[in-house]
Formats: C-alpha cells, sequence, structure tokens
C-alpha cells in the first residue's frame, strides 16, 4: 500500500513538469533511439544501440510511473495553514546547536522533496522528526549514530512555503 506524499506547492509543480517531460519530449527521443537501431539492420539480438535504448525506455517508463504514482497520492500543505507557533511539515525552523552555537535553519517538508544541499529536512529525517511539533526556545535532542544525542535549541518558526 503506497504511503501519503506530502508536497510543498513548488514541489507538486516541479513533479508534474518532470512527468510533462518525460511523457513527450523523452518518450519520443527515445522511441526514435529504438527506431534508429532497429532500422541500422543486422541481428537486433546483437545490437548494443538497441539493448541500451530499451533499457532507456524502461527506466523512462518505471520513472513516469513513479511520478504519476506520488501525484495521485499527494497531499499539498497549504501555506495559510503552517502554524508559526510549532514546527511542522512546511515550516522553516531556525535552530542553534547548543554544543557548537552554531546556528542553521531548515525546512521540514515530505520525503519526496528533501534535499539536504537545500537545507530542506525530510518529516521522516532524524532531525526533522525531532523537530516537529516543538515550539520556540525548545530543546529537542537529535540522536547521532555514536556519542551523546546533539542538542538543537529551537530560536524561530517561520512558514517555509
Amino acid at each position: 500500500m503506497p504511503r501519503d506524499v506530502i508536497l510543498t506547492p513548488e514541489g507538486l509543480q516541479k513533479l508534474t513538469e518532470e512527468l510533462e517531460l518525460l511523457s513527450t519530449e523523452k518518450r519520443r527521443e527515445v522511441a526514435l533511439r529504438i527506431k534508429e537501431a532497429r532500422e541500422s539492420g543486422g541481428d537486433i539480438t546483437e545490437n548494443s544501440e538497441y539493448d541500451d535504448a530499451k533499457n532507456e525506455q524502461a527506466n523512462l517508463e518505471q520513472r513516469i510511473a513513479q511520478i504519476e504514482d506520488r501525484l495521485r497520492s499527494a497531499t499539498v500543505i497549504d501555506a495559510s495553514e503552517v502554524p508559526t507557533d510549532v514546527a511542522g511539515i512546511g515550516s522553516t525552523v531556525h535552530v542553534k546547536d547548543e554544543k557548537t552555537g552554531n546556528s542553521q535553519k531548515f525546512t521540514i517538508v515530505g520525503s519526496a522533496e528533501a534535499n539536504p544541499a537545500e537545507s530542506k529536512l525530510s518529516n521522516e529525517s532524524p532531525v526533522g522528526r525531532a523537530l516537529l511539533g516543538h515550539k520556540r526556545n525548545d530543546i529537542v535532542s537529535v540522536p547521532v549514530p555514536k556519542g551523546p544525542a546533539r542538542k538543537l535549541k529551537i530560536t524561530k518558526i517561520d512558514v517555509g512555503l
């Protein structure tokens, strides 16, 4: 049973655009590659170009099905419904590491949109899960693989959408 996919409006738009690109332009490109490989003559069972194009087609169709499935089960977050008093999905949470004094901010998103390089953390990640439901000035404990848990103090909560 597929689990719910939580998306921001931006994430929904990106997935929709990717689906459109894959199901139109990319499908045509792959079909053309298959046709050209088939027409190149020779035994099709020994044609590596044909095999590569068929593999690419299989991967493309798998990605299209995955996106369609995500979109079917998607719940889109409404920015007007994101609370600013409690950390939740759609919130940007400013934290200060109690040990190092370093400040960071994270936007909590659904797992489909998580991108740590952009400070977008999944609600299912250790830090995202630890922050959920907490308020400004709360100190949350984040488990780490080795050593004592990381202590983060929430300094501010904004709408991240």
